[in-house]
């Protein structure tokens, strides 16, 4: 299986790609901003290097946040765009289970992984032996200490975990390409299309009552 992926959820843009020999490709760079300008170059730069066109792609998944709104938005559309183009399969994953995938690859913790959304809120989910065993949930610090201590002895990691006494070191900031390869080549193929994962409802009212673009 073919398979490109893709993470524009926070400041980096990055992409990673294994083909039907295995061998792994990849690419990333931290840009703050400009997603929508360097992602198609870095794509179409990693199918060359590895001698592949977007034809022969089977699937392609995308980090679908919580995370930068705008970057989180230019990844789904344009997986969605290529996969459109191409005839592969589009496939969201939430960057939740991807940082869990990341720090428990064997699967055989459990894993809390907490996205830090500002302002005080948190967004976590927690997984056992690499399945969800919660949805994802919101709240504050305090909030998020009571619910992961149900779990007992657990493993956090995310962009949110040192506010709850996490070491730094345990969450790696760059993207995680290979988890997200691993999620991607394993999902059903009914899986519906991907879609943003919002951390925040719209904070305010446009005029005529209709709610604005939520926050990430």
């Amino acid at each position: 299986m073919t398979v490109l992926v893709i993470d524009t959820t926070g400041p980096w843009c990055a992409a990673g790609l294994v083909g039907p020999d295995a061998a792994w490709h990849e690419a990333g760079e931290p840009i703050g901003r400009g997603h929508a300008e360097r992602l198609a170059p870095m794509v179409q730069a990693l199918l060359k290097q590895a001698g592949i066109v977007p034809g022969a792609l089977d699937r392609i998944g995308v980090a679908t946040g919580p995370g930068s709104f705008a970057g989180t938005r230019v990844g789904v559309a344009f997986a969605r765009g290529l996969a459109l183009a191409t005839g592969a399969k589009a496939l969201g994953i939430s960057s939740l289970q991807a940082w869990a995938r990341r720090a428990d690859p064997d699967r055989h913790w459990s894993v809390a992984a907490i996205h830090d959304a500002r302002r005080g809120d948190l967004l976590w989910q927690v997984f056992t032996d690499g399945a969800p065993v919660s949805g994802v949930e919101r709240g504050g610090v305090e909030d998020a200490r009571a619910a992961l201590s149900a779990y007992g002895d657990i493993h956090m990691t995310g962009s949110g975990a040192v506010l709850l006494g996490a070491d730094p070191a345990h969450f790696i900031v760059e993207p995680p390409l290979k988890a997200l390869s691993a999620l991607t080549g394993e999902a059903s193929h009914d899986a519906p299309p991907p879609a943003p994962l919002y951390a925040r409802p719209p904070d305010a009212k446009v005029p005529g009552g209709r709610d604005p673009e939520p926050v990430a």
